[in-house]
Parts: C-alpha cells; structure tokens; sequence
C-alpha cells in the first residue's frame, strides 16, 4: 500500500528544472508537487560503486535536490564494468568526487556533498546526519551492519539491494514507519550473526548489467517513498535470477524482539561440514537445496530436496520432515532457510560456507 510523503515540496522550480522533468510532471500522481518534493528531499548514497552508480544517476535525472555521496575508495580500471558513472580518464580519481561530477553535469541545480570517509559504526551517525532516506549500495556485510544500525537508531527508512554473480535481492527496512505499517529491519532479513561476510565481486563475480537493473529498482523505491507514490517494499523482498529473467517476491515479516518486548532474537542454526551432512543424511535428516534452478541444473547433492530459498520462505509447510541440513552457494541463504524451519520446529542445521567450501 502507499505511504505517507517522506518529505514536503520544496519552492517553485526554476524555469530550466520544470523543462529538464517535464516528463515527471504529466505523470499521474507524481505531477508538480511531487516534483517539488523530489527537489526538498536530501537522500544519502552509502557506496559510489556498482549499485551506487545507476543510483545516483536516477536520482540526479529524477530531480532529487540534494545527495551526499558515502565512498573512500577510488575508480580502478575493473570497475568500469559494472560502475557506469565513472569514465576511463577517472581512473585514480576518488569515487566520490567522479560521482559528484556526472550528477552535476545531468542535473545542474542539484546539490552533491562528498563524503571521502569509510562508513562504519563509529561515523554511520555523522555521516547520515540530516538525510531523509539512505541507499545502500555498499559491498561488505559489516559497513550494512553499520549503516542498518544508524538507520535504525535514526528512524530513516533504508532501501537496500545486494547483488551477486547473477542474483540479487531489493527491499526496504524502516523502523519507525508511519502508524499502521509493521517496521522491518536488516535483522528480521538477516539475524544478527547468520550472515558472515559474502565473498567479494572480485571473488565470484558480478554481472555488469544486473547491477543497472538493481540500481534503478532503488532509485525507483526513493522515489516512491519521497513522493507517496505506489507501494514501497517494506516488508517484501524481491529476488532476481538474471539467468532465467525471473523476478520474484517474498513476504519479509518482523521477527525480531519489539521495543516493548525483552525476548532476544534466536541463536543462529549450528553449522557442519561435508562429512557431518553425509552422516546427518545417513541417520535421516533431509538435504535441502535452497539455491534457484539456474544454480541446481548443474547438479547438487545426492538425495537432496531442491526447494528454491523463495519457495521456502513463502511456503514452509512444503517441508513436513523433522530434520534438516540446508545448503545453498556460500550458506547465507541456507541461513535464512534454516531459521524458517527452525520456527517450525524442524530441527535444522546448515553446510558451513555452502557447497562452494566444498569442491569434492
């Protein structure tokens, strides 16, 4: 359902503004006054990198009138795949200051601060300060700790995408939405300590193009909260297999303790390895693969249950056994997986580092 308008209109438009998002302005409700709210709204982008990029260009052609772009690193030559803001001659230069440039020049009354600063938990706080929503694009499971943290504490929403190789999840937390609406947060998606640190792009790989599509699904959500337009992702998460055109939607609900509630969030599922699967199996637990059929067509274990992390979380019950051991890629699905069960009361476990830790 829509929300409330994150921000108010700003004052009338210059004359070049109204020319340059006059496209904006017939679209039903959007209009002029949501173009003035895109013009008042300060939006924080965390990371001017794969995800960063085609963020900061939608929101800069969007006519978002302030952005203050979060990056420490500089644009290296392997970048240039996958971060389209950024050109060969910036190569050496800081990302942020790249990223600067390309929105000025597609937005000329657009307002870009630069933060040349790592984000962690002991900045996130004066990083975002004054910012009406923040996108994350950054590429460590500890900096979106930090910055999910800083968010939460703030009550800012936060539209958050991760991508990797050919996947990629989008959604948005908020954890003082207006009345009436259940507050999601980064650890009803991920408990705390269930997520590791995901292999790097440099390790795995990332589609270039996916990282386009991501970008301008985020861009897409910033501007739906800004404006009150549409129906924000809070509580949804959408999953894309670039590999077989596929998008789907699952139902992200609040599963860690209220305010006003002292119950802690659940221990993570216990970890084993290859040979702890194979005699779990063997004493009658079920294998379940939780990675997507793209993945699982080159083949998974003996005896195992192909159920796609989807699937699962949308429908448990598909799984009416009372032992598990989950195992996905790298084991941060089989996590998400395994907590689903666990709520069951399936007694379930998960392959340490998922089958990419186990080559044999």
């Amino acid at each position: 359902m829509a929300l409330p308008p994150l921000v108010a209109p700003a004052a009338p438009l210059s004359e070049r503004e109204r020319e340059r998002t006059a496209r904006h302005s017939v679209l039903a409700g959007l209009g002029d006054e949501g173009q003035r709210r895109l013009a008042g709204a300060h939006v924080a982008v965390v990371g001017a990198g794969g995800l960063g990029s085609p963020v900061i260009l939608g929101l800069a052609a969007a006519g978002v009138g302030r952005l203050t772009v979060i990056d420490d690193d500089v644009v290296e030559f392997s970048n240039l795949q996958r971060q389209v803001i950024h050109r060969a001659e910036d190569v050496g230069a800081p990302k942020a200051t790249s990223a600067a440039r390309a929105a000025r020049a597609l937005a000329p009354d657009i307002r870009v601060d630069i933060r040349r600063e790592r984000l962690d938990a002991g900045t996130a706080a004066d990083l975002l300060t004054g910012c009406d929503l923040v996108i994350d694009g950054t590429d460590t499971f500890a900096t979106r700790t930090a910055v999910a943290a800083a968010c939460d504490e703030r009550g800012v929403p936060l539209v958050w995408g991760v991508i990797q190789e050919f996947h990629a999840q989008v959604t948005v937390f908020w954890s003082r939405p207006p009345a009436g609406t259940d507050a999601v947060r980064l650890a009803d998606l991920y408990p705390p300590g269930s997520a590791g640190e995901p292999p790097t792009c440099a390790e795995v790989g990332v589609l270039g193009s996916l990282c386009l599509t991501v970008g301008g699904m985020l861009a897409t959500e910033a501007i739906k909260l800004i404006t009150g337009i549409g129906a924000p992702l809070l509580g949804r998460v959408v999953l894309i297999d670039a590999l077989t055109a596929t998008q789907r939607e699952v139902p992200l609900r609040p599963t860690r303790a209220t305010a006003a509630s002292s119950v802690p969030a659940p221990a993570p599922a216990s970890e084993i390895d290859l040979d702890g699967l194979f005699a779990a199996q063997a004493a009658g637990a079920t294998v379940i693969d939780v990675r997507e059929p793209s993945e699982t067509a080159a083949g998974s274990l003996a005896g195992a249950v192909l159920i796609p992390l989807g699937d699962l979380l949308e429908h448990p019950e598909r799984f009416s056994g009372d032992r598990a051991v989950v195992v996905c890629a790298r084991g941060v699905r089989a996590h998400r997986a395994a907590d689903a069960l666990r709520a069951r009361g399936v007694d379930t476990v998960v392959l340490s580092g998922g089958l990419a830790a186990w080559p044999r």
